[in-house]
């Protein structure tokens, strides 16, 4: 009997074993949201896990509110760190908080501090045997009276464009293609992406909600889906094991 009891604990270490973990590390548009049965906001992020099989477990460590400055400063990613291993993955999607020039605690100057805070991510992932993958913040809802998808995030992405391609990072350009999904949705119905409601429409809201930011379910699932998608077509053999535990 023990033999036994031996021979499936060795099973199923073995089993485990097998297991990749992909860290998502951001802010807001990536983050889990509370009561999620209830609350109609989701980051993309919180929709990831179903995109893969059980052999891909996907740890999201995204924080509302949170730029690479105070992710770092609030020790989120040393806390990561300290877990990263061998062959994880790490999802790497800052900006929007970045930008905020009014607060010092968050604030970043993209071609410095941002910039050197991406590198760090990179570097010390490596370190590990973890494996970095840079995505540029998605695109807000943002059309002018014409018509036009206006950019918001100024030289954030570009920076994240540069470290990618001079350290050699895998790179989703996240921000080009949720401008193409809010173009290709047209300024009225990309709404539906958002949260976009009148006082009552939602039992979540009592006031009236216009977010031009934030995901709804159908948002955050869409740009998962996008993900997925470049992840599968990226030609880089260390996301060899990310795409096989692709569904």
């Amino acid at each position: 009997m023990k033999k036994y009891i031996i021979i499936l604990l060795l099973i199923s270490s073995a089993c485990f074993a097998q297991k990749t973990t992909l860290y998502t590390i951001g802010d807001s548009t990536m983050a889990n949201k509370k009561d999620p049965e209830r609350n109609p906001e989701h980051g993309w992020a919180q929709v990831l896990q179903p995109f893969f099989t059980e052999d891909i477990v996907v740890v999201n460590k995204a924080v509302n509110g949170r730029s690479t400055k105070s992710f770092i400063n609030e020790k989120r990613w040393d806390s990561i760190y300290k877990e990263l291993k061998k062959g994880d993955y790490v999802f790497i999607q800052f900006g929007h908080n970045d930008e905020k020039i009014e607060d010092s605690s968050r604030y970043t100057n993209p071609h410095t501090a941002y910039r050197y805070n991406l590198i760090r991510f990179v570097k010390e992932s490596r370190e590990k045997g973890a494996i970095p993958i840079l995505l540029t913040s998605i695109a807000r809802r943002n059309f002018n009276e014409k018509g036009v998808l206006v950019p918001t995030h100024g030289d954030y992405p570009l920076e994240t464009r540069l470290v990618a391609q001079e350290y050699k990072v895998p790179f989703i350009d996240l921000e080009y293609f949720t401008e193409t999904l809010e173009q290709f949705y047209g300024p009225e119905k990309s709404k539906q992406l958002h949260l976009h409601f009148k006082a009552g429409e939602n039992a979540y809201y009592d006031k009236d909600k216009a977010d031009d930011t934030h995901l709804s379910l159908l948002g955050a699932k869409t740009i998962a889906q996008i993900v997925i998608n470049q992840i599968k077509v990226l030609n880089d053999k260390s996301l060899d094991k990310l795409k096989k535990g692709i569904r």
